[in-house]
């Protein structure tokens, strides 16, 4: 049976992304989720501004929260500036959020944001993956995987 694609989502602008994921973590499947935010949070979004290097997605009596995501408050927004790291909800369909809900509560896997950004009609996005999490000789095995392949190609390259 052939293995699906992994989707590309339309991103215009990546404010954040979470490089460090892609290493700890086996990533399974990738869904694009709309968040919601105040208008500083946007602001400061579109100013490049915001961190996903320690935040973690969690759901919640059918919800799904993006815990931890670091979004500075904005310069100019005076009283009505946001908190730092306050839990934003995530948009996603109901068929979605009880495709992860199932997935973290009987397999053990754990939700990941890997990117923030906008996409090509202005809204604010997050590029979230349900991941397993690798252990120490799981990364070593995987990096010597991916240098053998890197060198494959090269071999290849030059005597094909």
């Amino acid at each position: 049976m052939v293995r699906p694609r992994t989707a590309t989502f339309d991103k215009k602008k990546v404010v954040a992304e979470n490089r460090r994921a892609r290493y700890d973590y086996a990533i399974e499947e990738t869904y694009e989720a709309g968040i919601a935010l105040t208008g500083t949070e946007v602001k400061s979004l579109r100013f490049g501004e915001g961190s996903i290097a320690e935040s973690y997605a969690e759901v919640k009596e059918g919800e799904v929260w993006l815990i931890n995501a670091n979004v500075p408050e904005f310069s100019h927004g005076n009283r009505y500036n946001h908190e730092p790291k306050r839990p934003r909800k995530l948009l996603l369909t109901a068929r979605e959020i009880n495709k992860m809900f199932g997935a973290v509560a009987r397999q053990g896997m754990t939700l990941v944001p890997l990117s923030v950004y906008f996409n090509s009609r202005g809204r604010a996005k997050v590029e979230l993956a349900i991941a397993r999490g690798r252990k120490a000789h799981d990364k070593r095995e995987h990096e010597k995987e991916k240098d053998w392949k890197k060198e494959q190609g090269r071999l290849l390259r030059n005597h094909g």
